[in-house]
C-alpha cells in the first residue's frame, strides 16, 4: 500500500559556519521527497553559487517592492543584507506533495512559526564558540565579519530555546543522520496518516 503523508516544512537555523548547508544537501540525497525552498537575498553571491539554485540574488529595490507587495511569509535584514523566503515559492513545493526544507536565521524561523504552526524547527549547535570561529576562518571570512557574527551567537543559542529540536554537529554523520531521522518521524505522526489508519479499518 501507498505510504501516504501531509506534505510539511522544516526549518533549519543555526549560527554561521555551524554545517547547515552540509547536513541539508546530505538529507536531501538520503530522503526522498524533500524540496529545499530557495530564499531570495541581496548579498552578492559568493564562489560557487548560482542565482537560482542557492538563492535568488535580487538589488534592494526589488527586494523591497516584493516586502511592499506581500510576497514574504519572512524576511530579515542580516547584518547588511536582506534574506526572504517567498509565500508562492513554499507553496509551489507543498502543492506539489512535498516536504519543503529551509535554511533560516532565527527570526526567519519564528516567523515562519506564525504563518505554519506545524512546522518543524531544528537548530544546528556547534561543539564550541572556538570551533565554530575555526570552521568561519577556513572560509576566509574577513575578521571584522567574523566577529560580527559571533556577537550575534548568544541571542541565536537563547532563541534555540523555541525550536523543537536540537542537533550537535561535532561529527557531521551523527548530525546529518539526526537530522535525517527527525525527518522521517515527523512523518510518522498519526495526524499525518490518519487516511492511511482509517483505510484498513
Amino acid at each position: 500500500m501507498k505510504s501516504q503523508h501531509k506534505s510539511h516544512l522544516f526549518v533549519i537555523s543555526g549560527p554561521s559556519g555551524v554545517g547547515k548547508n552540509t547536513i541539508i544537501s546530505a538529507v536531501m540525497q538520503r530522503v526522498e521527497g524533500l524540496a529545499y525552498s530557495i530564499s531570495h537575498t541581496t548579498r552578492k553571491p559568493r564562489n560557487g553559487e548560482i542565482n537560482g539554485r542557492d538563492y535568488h540574488f535580487v538589488d534592494e529595490k526589488i527586494f523591497k517592492k516584493m516586502i511592499e507587495n506581500g510576497d514574504f511569509v519572512e524576511w530579515a535584514r542580516v547584518y547588511s543584507d536582506y534574506y526572504g523566503t517567498s509565500f508562492s515559492g513554499i507553496k509551489k513545493k507543498l502543492a506539489e506533495g512535498k516536504d519543503v526544507i529551509l535554511d533560516l536565521d532565527v527570526q526567519g524561523g519564528m516567523n515562519i512559526r506564525k504563518h505554519f504552526k506545524n512546522s518543524t524547527l531544528i537548530f544546528v549547535l556547534p561543539p564550541s564558540i572556538e570551533e565554530l570561529k575555526k570552521r568561519l576562518s577556513k572560509r576566509e571570512t574577513p575578521d571584522e565579519i567574523i566577529e560580527k557574527r559571533l556577537s550575534n551567537i548568544e541571542f541565536e543559542l537563547k532563541m534555540a530555546e523555541k525550536y523543537d529540536y536540537i542537533v550537535l554537529n561535532d561529527i557531521l554523520e551523527k548530525a546529518i543522520r539526526e537530522t535525517e531521522a527527525i525527518i522521517l518521524s515527523e512523518r510518522c505522526k498519526t495526524y499525518k496518516r490518519v487516511e492511511l489508519l482509517r483505510s484498513l479499518i
